[in-house]
């Protein structure tokens, strides 16, 4: 938005000698305009004497107007706006999820599966301008949806996430982390983000994990790694009885540490909600603020119309009127 400010400012205190002027027009220099005397102004009409005094005075607020309009130009007025160009380096960032039956245990309330998407959810929703995506694997993986800035739509594809059927049971980690490679190494952004999240070991496949990471590694895919479940033997899933605890620990790490990612482990909904705030926090988008200054001069718009009166009125005057000598 734009304001007007004034470079020289100390010009302005100049308005002080125009009452000065006034003051020293009428005490002294009436006395040396150039004058007739005559014995009686009787025989001058008052039209006459009306219209002289009406020129006289529009003469007056001539000059005071030319040397208004010099002061104000010499202060140099001037237009200012403050422009601020704000750039903002987002980030591709693929949600990674397990959907095994393994998913289905209830040592997270009301399960495992039901507790990621509440907290993915979340999660989605505090990230304004980054492109976010789902990808979802059992024992193979899909896109649940392509990476889009629309947080609506993702929060809705999250709450249909379901357990695979029993055919595509599984966990093929390898397999997720290269299909998430392949949707994200097109991206044209410098920051891409794998968020990977299995309560398993690589059991499925055809591409071995610690391979698949050496790959996302080479297109720049950092990966967070979390391993989702108690640290109890067995747990139980409702209508299925126990199952193992098969956390693959020690490949989870391998794949964040080879792409410069971080592993983390949650054994219960409040650690997994800690987990996603903290790579929130690590994976912030950059924001860069430039501010710029624009100046409009208007000096011109003062000094070139004083100029232009001031020379008409001198050359008025020359032509005209005359000054005693």
């Amino acid at each position: 938005m734009w304001s007007m400010e004034f470079q020289h400012p100390m010009y302005l205190l100049l308005f002080t000698i125009i009452p000065v002027l006034i003051g020293w027009y009428r005490s002294v220099g009436k006395n040396k305009e150039g004058t007739i005397r005559i014995s009686s102004t009787s025989y001058i009409p008052n039209e006459i004497q009306k219209a002289g005094a009406r020129k006289n005075n529009f003469i007056k607020i001539l000059y005071c107007t030319v040397l208004v309009l010099i002061i104000t130009g010499l202060a140099r007025p001037r237009l200012v706006d403050n422009l601020r160009k704000t750039s903002v380096s987002v980030i591709d960032m693929l949600l990674v999820l397990d959907i095994s039956s393994s998913m289905l245990a209830d040592d997270f309330s009301p399960n495992r599966l039901e507790a990621v998407k509440k907290t993915a959810g979340d999660f989605i929703q505090g990230r304004k301008e980054d492109r976010i995506g789902i990808l979802v694997f059992a024992g193979e993986s899909f896109i649940q949806c392509p990476l889009t800035v629309d947080k609506s739509v993702l929060k809705s594809l999250t709450k249909d996430i379901t357990i695979a059927s029993k055919e595509y049971d599984g966990t093929a980690i390898g397999m997720a982390i290269a299909n998430g490679t392949n949707r994200l190494r097109k991206s044209d952004v410098e920051s891409k983000v794998m968020i990977l999240l299995s309560d398993g070991s690589n059991n499925a496949g055809e591409i071995d994990p610690k391979t698949a990471a050496e790959l996302a590694a080479e297109y720049n895919i950092k990966i967070y790694t979390i391993g989702a479940g108690t640290n109890q033997s067995y747990t139980r899933i409702p209508g299925r009885g126990l199952i193992r605890n098969e956390i693959d620990e020690e490949t989870l790490k391998h794949i964040s540490s080879v792409t410069g990612g971080k592993f983390f482990r949650a054994t219960n909904v409040k650690a997994l909600e800690s987990i996603y705030a903290e790579i929130d926090e690590l994976e912030r988008s950059e924001i860069d603020v430039k501010e710029f200054t624009q100046y409009k001069e208007l000096y011109g718009w003062f000094l070139i119309p004083a100029f232009i009166l001031g020379l008409g009125m001198e050359t008025t005057r020359r032509s005209i009127f005359r000054s005693k000598t």
